[in-house]
């Protein structure tokens, strides 16, 4: 079946990193999709800051990172001492590129930031979202069906979006809606669910034109920090994490779409690697 929720993952552990952004987790089927929505500013009478000094409350701290008020009131970042973070339920684990089990981000980045100066601080990372567990590796003929389901999933994301819409506005712009709105009522339309890599196939090529702005639409939805039409490891990472447990390729894909290995997924490469031609690769299209 297809669901979808909202879940804050901007919990005290990290209201530092990200204070003002909510984490949104949606599923169709087996696949994730993690996206950033801003749903509301926070100011200083956020109950996330709440029981922080004054001098605090205002002061930003990067991940692995809180603020501390010295005696003479002066705000600094410490590290997060990873004992203390809040406890979690068995959903927040997350693995780290040290093939280690953390209960949640906080004790991730709160080691990395004990870590700092160290080899072993600058090799860790958020690896994805869950425990640990053996990831197979990718094969050829793998990695080759993975865009026929991304472009699907992507054009079904959206149409979602847009059924919600209906009931109430929000999610997507009206420039986006107008957009999606030819998908939705074109009555070729492959609807969600569990189809064979040559039903996709087969319905890109035939109704290939539905595919372009989906494509274009999750870029722009990466390219955020900053918005200058290239992806970075970073910006890649929230979708990358949320996906390689359930889809193994991915890192392996978006590897190979770095064509001219900058370590940058320029927006003509990401398209290519979906299939996209070379004259529907539009900026226009980002928003």
């Amino acid at each position: 079946g297809i669901c979808w929720s909202i879940q804050p993952h901007n919990k005290l552990e990290n209201a530092f990193e990200f204070l003002d952004e909510y984490w949104a987790v949606f599923c169709f089927g087996c696949q994730l999709h993690l996206t950033n929505t801003w749903l509301y500013p926070i100011t200083s009478k956020s109950p996330f800051l709440l029981g922080l000094p004054d001098t605090c409350r205002n002061f930003h701290c990067k991940r692995g990172k809180v603020c501390h008020a010295d005696k003479q009131g002066k705000p600094h970042c410490i590290c997060q001492d990873p004992a203390a973070c809040p406890p979690t339920k068995d959903y927040e684990h997350v693995c780290g590129t040290d093939n280690k089990t953390y209960d949640g981000t906080c004790q991730l980045f709160g080691t990395k930031c004990q870590l700092e100066g160290t080899k072993m601080g600058r090799q860790l990372h958020l690896d994805y979202m869950g425990s640990c567990k053996y990831i197979p590796p990718c094969t050829d003929y793998e990695v080759d069906q993975f865009p026929l389901r991304m472009r699907d999933w992507l054009k079904n994301i959206l149409i979602q979006y847009y059924e919600r819409d209906m009931n109430t506005s929000g999610i997507l712009t009206e420039k986006q809606r107008n957009k999606v709105k030819k998908i939705y009522q074109n009555d070729k339309r492959l609807v969600a669910g569990d189809h064979p890599v040559e039903l996709l196939l087969h319905d890109f090529e035939k109704n290939y034109h539905m595919y372009v702005y989906p494509v274009h639409w999750q870029f722009h939805q990466l390219d955020q920090h900053p918005v200058d039409r290239l992806l970075t490891h970073s910006e890649l990472a929230p979708l990358r994490a949320s996906l390689v447990p359930m889809e193994h390729c991915i890192t392996r894909f978006f590897q190979e779409c770095d064509g001219d290995q900058d370590k940058l997924v320029a927006l003509k490469e990401w398209c290519h690697c979906f299939g996209i031609k070379e004259e529907d690769i539009n900026e226009n299209l980002l928003f």
